[in-house]
């Protein structure tokens, strides 16, 4: 505060109580804008932080696809990590069951009649004379070359298209059959996601191969006169797709993957 006197003192003092005992006018009331601002402030302050916190330092708009990419390489390896102990342990298991059918005639007894069913079961390799059938994806080609009509459904293999494959192939007497070199078995079952063939947990690209053992004949003869493969093939007059139909001596592997059933059904 700052002291002054003289008669200018004065004259602000007397000024100041005069001021005071004239009654107030009514404030006037502040205008929306000015309350409203401090709460857009307050709004967007709110937002930075939160999007610097989920960012945590990078690029909230940056493309993902290659730690997608990373992702799935990773689950594979893990996959495949499994696969390796489960298949060292289903050795370990068949060995010290070995060991005890020396000194116990009910589990040799038992052994005996696993090791005769293994062949029908699908447990052991095949090889003989039989067909490999093989469907792919149309190639990639100009908008002009495609007809007007085509959608992207209409230019891949489908799940349905290698059911009836694997289908006709049964009828048409199949003693073993494989889809990607992976032993196909009753419970078996055939799953597309987009264009990928998903078989046993694993995810297999075009094209798909499909190999059965069995009479060529009758196997050719099953394929002709099935509907869905029939379909197929006009498709792949129409649209390009891949189509194709071998004789050949054959192997098929035996299946190496978990044989835990999760449900079953007695037959009456």
């Amino acid at each position: 505060m700052e002291y002054t006197s003289g008669a200018a003192s004065w004259q602000k003092v007397l000024r100041r109580a005069g001021a005071g005992l004239l009654p107030r006018r009514p404030r006037q009331r502040r205008p929306g804008w000015s309350i409203g601002v401090p709460l857009i402030a307050a709004a967007a302050g709110l937002l930075f932080t939160t999007t610097a916190t989920t960012a945590g330092g990078t690029a909230l708009r940056e493309d993902r696809r290659p730690q997608l990419n990373q992702l799935i390489e990773d689950r594979r390896e893990q996959v495949a990590a499994s696969e390796r102990r489960a298949a060292t342990l289903r050795g370990e298991v068949e060995q010290r069951t070995d060991a005890l059918a020396h000194s116990d005639s009910p589990i040799k007894a038992q052994q005996d009649r696993a090791q005769g069913s293994l062949q029908t079961a699908g447990f052991t390799a095949l090889a003989g004379t039989g067909v490999t059938v093989e469907l792919n994806d149309a190639p990639p080609r100009r908008s002009d070359q495609t007809p007007s009509d085509a959608s992207n459904d209409d230019l891949v293999v489908h799940q349905g298209d290698v059911q009836a494959v694997v289908n006709a192939l049964w009828a048409g007497g199949a003693e073993a059959m494989s889809i990607m070199n992976v032993r196909v078995l009753a419970t078996s079952a055939v799953r597309c996601v987009g264009n990928t063939l998903l078989l046993h947990g694993r995810v297999y690209s075009p094209p798909f191969k499909i190999v059965a053992i069995g009479d060529p004949a009758a196997l050719q003869q099953a394929l002709a006169s099935s509907e869905g493969v029939r379909l197929f093939k006009d498709a792949v007059d129409d649209y390009q797709l891949g189509y194709k139909e071998s004789v050949s001596t054959v192997t098929v592997p035996a299946f190496e993957d978990s044989t835990a059933l999760r449900s079953a059904t007695v037959p009456k």
